[in-house]
């Protein structure tokens, strides 16, 4: 299942509600949800993927993942966050075969390499069939992020992929914090990457999810868009697995980025000797720490450090480094009409 409805709006002014981040060639030459379905394809083929988005974004995810069919699809009649949509999925999945497993994947990650995330994804998979829990793949960190939510670990599950049981679900740390989880080491990022049985993770939100739990029977008869209409906006974290008594994180054996800003990119793709990253025409003179972005025209800064710097069509987006992830609240305080599509 790859979760390919959100909008990025971290990546404004070139990610839209029409070309949104899963669209944009963040991390390759290719779109991100491109890299995502072909990183899992060689153990989960074209026709076991499950593509959880829009109506409006089915034709260019098709453009993007040649390959792909109707039948590849599941499409929400409304946004409603991860819980009810991968309730859904879920569901659907367990009327086409009751012992499935499902991984749900965001199509806006970065991981590599992808052969180390492919045989950690089939020893969990042989893990779930045994043990019911609902599983999450972990990151250790490497610096003190204060931009993830994280995983307090527990008793070991299982030893040979130190498997552990989660002890508590922690939310976005202040940097003091996050730099003490860093130092404790018992902590892990969570990635948002999930797999579980999907008749357990159906057991589960019957037991823990009061919200969504009486809906289940409006899929059982088929109405899926009374079923979308009815549920509330809810976050598979905070609905499910922050109630639940099942959760278990496997570390993960890969590096990971969720690409979750314009700062990331620097992490994403090359860098010159000065830590820039460009992409398009861009041309950096006495510069360090930038990145600069353009869809056309051409950019160029001089004598500069550390900030972000995009072109798209008559939009120009300059900010500082640090200040990128906060491109949300900047759309807040703009005129409705320079957040248009683009």
């Amino acid at each position: 299942m790859v979760l390919a409805g959100g909008i990025g709006s971290r990546f404004w002014p070139v990610s839209t509600p029409t070309r949104p981040k899963q669209l944009l060639a963040l991390a390759s030459d290719e779109p991100l949800v491109s890299d995502t379905v072909r990183r899992i394809e060689p153990i989960v083929p074209l026709a076991r993927v499950r593509v959880l988005t829009g109506e409006h974004l089915v034709g260019p995810i098709r453009g993007a993942v040649p390959g792909l069919s109707d039948a590849s699809f599941l499409v929400e009649p409304r946004a409603r966050g991860t819980a009810p949509v991968l309730l859904w999925a879920a569901h659907a999945l367990h009327a086409e075969d009751p012992d499935a497993v499902m991984v749900s994947l965001h199509a806006d990650h970065v991981i590599e390499p992808a052969d180390a995330f492919r045989g950690l994804i089939a020893d969990m998979a042989r893990l779930a069939r045994r043990e019911d829990r609902l599983f999450t793949i972990g990151v250790r960190p490497d610096r003190p992020e204060t931009g993830y939510g994280y995983i307090r670990v527990g008793d070991v599950l299982d030893p040979a992929l130190d498997a552990r049981v989660v002890d508590a679900f922690v939310e976005k740390p202040d940097r003091d914090t996050a730099q003490r989880y860093l130092d404790d080491g018992g902590y892990l990022w969570n990635s948002g990457i999930f797999l579980w049985r999907a008749g357990f993770f159906i057991e589960q939100v019957r037991r823990h999810t009061p919200e969504l739990a009486p809906l289940i029977e409006l899929l059982d008869r088929g109405a899926v868009d009374r079923f979308f209409e009815e549920a509330p906006s809810l976050s598979v974290d905070e609905g499910v697995l922050e109630r639940s008594d099942a959760v278990a994180v496997v570390p993960a054996n890969f590096s990971w980025d969720d690409v979750g800003a314009w700062d990331a990119v620097a992490r994403t793709l090359p860098q010159d000797d000065a830590g820039n990253v460009t992409q398009g025409d861009a041309h950096l003179v006495d510069s360090r720490g930038c990145v600069a972005w353009s869809d056309d025209g051409s950019v160029v800064l001089f004598g500069v450090q550390d900030l972000v710097v995009v072109r798209t069509g008559d939009l120009t987006l300059v900010t500082p480094r640090e200040r990128a992830a906060d491109l949300k609240k900047l759309l807040e305080r703009l005129p409705p009409g320079l957040t248009r599509e683009g």
